[in-house]
């Protein structure tokens, strides 16, 4: 079975330590990191280890067993549990670790994609609302500058095996993706992100009112709402080449359909269609696993904006569909990228101070507060046209690529 050279995951853990976590300048001596790894990631838990203590950092392990197909411990939980277990929330432990962690380090490597394929997705969802103020906990940290967190992938034969790769090509993207077949990985990640910069400022300059999206299948209204700015190339997500904001939710109108499948709580939607009508979802339809679509979207907050995405398709070296919503929302292709989530905002898209806002304030604002968080990706035909303030009109992304 292929697997990465020690030399790639060393440059891999020396990109998510030293560069990815801390906005771009990595981890400080004396703070402490939490690395959640699945065992069949062993080697690169190891040389992510390494680099947190050679960087100073101190490391709460979280080293899961990976779900199986004969062992499928996700299933497992939700066969066994009974209301109570289903609703337990550790909130002392929970509350202690937010406390206590600086950074967070997530790798998914996905050992059986369908490990919840059979589990009643209600509680699934229930679940999820169960640990919203774990969630919550950690956005309150990150809002006041102290807390910072990135994601990343460890491929394994399933994750391959449904992108119709093999394990070494799909690792390929991952190389290519990350720049680890550079030198200097980190200081390529640097110019990327100076460029994003670049093209963040500008949109940010032109004091957007409005968004409409139009193409082949496509036509939203966005609203971008009262203090709003585009972010992107913070290193939260490795790898990530997209600009972003949190629109106000209040303001979508129109329809749009997907064109990239969306693996949810175990299972494989596709052809997602959406219409929207006074920023609400009201017409959800699929043509696989629709009625996982619509039970997706009863959870609270499910059925609103939370995220609007470009990606250029200059910046991004993603070639192939992985099936992983992190790489998704990020290939390049003919036609870029475009992606909405359903469910929470990003608090970091509001132009102004976060630390003193309470729910409150966010809710007048328009952001949407959710448990979940769910990305659908497009990477058909479609331009953006911005409404300025001043009422002029500019289209601002066509043909997968800004125009600024």
């Amino acid at each position: 079975m292929y697997q990465p050279s020690q030399k790639i995951l060393e440059k891999y853990a020396d990109v998510l330590v030293n560069f990815a976590l801390g906005g771009g300048e990595g981890i400080k001596k004396g703070e402490t990191i939490r690395l959640t790894v699945y065992d069949i990631a062993k080697p690169f838990y190891i040389e992510l280890r390494r680099a947190i203590l050679k960087a100073g950092g101190n490391v709460l392990s979280n080293y899961l067993p990976a779900d199986e197909v004969k062992i499928n411990l996700g299933k497992e939980f939700y066969d066994l549990a009974d209301e109570n277990q289903l609703k337990f929330f550790p909130d002392k432990f929970l509350r202690g670790l937010v406390d206590q962690i600086d950074h967070s380090i997530f790798i998914d490597s996905e050992t059986n994609k369908f490990a919840l394929k059979k589990v009643d997705l209600k509680k699934i969802m229930d679940a999820s609302q169960v640990f919203k103020p774990f969630k919550e906990w950690k956005e309150e940290k990150e809002n006041k500058g102290k807390f910072t967190w990135t994601i990343a992938l460890y491929a394994t034969e399933a994750m391959a095996k449904e992108a119709s790769l093999s394990l070494k090509e799909y690792w390929g993207q991952i190389i290519k993706a990350c720049f680890l077949d550079k030198a200097n990985p980190v200081e390529e990640w640097k110019k990327v992100y100076k460029k994003i910069g670049e093209y963040k400022n500008k949109l940010n300059e032109l004091k957007i009112e409005k968004l409409r999206v139009t193409g082949p299948d496509v036509d939203l209204k966005i609203n971008m709402g009262e203090k709003r700015k585009w972010v992107g190339g913070s290193g939260r997500n490795v790898p990530s080449f997209e600009i972003f904001t949190s629109p106000d939710w209040r303001g979508a109108e129109g329809w749009a359909k997907f064109n990239q499948p969306l693996y949810s709580y175990g299972n494989l939607i596709e052809g997602i269609e959406l219409e929207f009508k006074d920023g609400k979802v009201v017409k959800a339809k699929a043509e696989k696993n629709e009625k996982t679509l619509l039970e997706m979207i009863k959870a609270d907050g499910a059925d609103k904006i939370g995220e609007f995405s470009l990606t250029d398709k200059r910046f991004s070296r993603i070639t192939k569909f992985m099936g992983e919503t992190l790489y998704d929302e990020n290939a390049g292709g003919p036609n870029g990228n475009f992606h909405i989530a359903l469910g929470s905002s990003y608090h970091d898209t509001f132009d102004g101070d976060m630390a003193d806002k309470s729910k409150e304030d966010w809710k007048k604002l328009g952001f949407n507060d959710s448990a979940i968080h769910t990305d659908l990706v497009s990477t058909s035909p479609r331009t953006v046209t911005a409404t300025l303030r001043d009422g002029a009109e500019k289209i601002i992304y066509k043909n997968g690529q800004f125009c600024l």
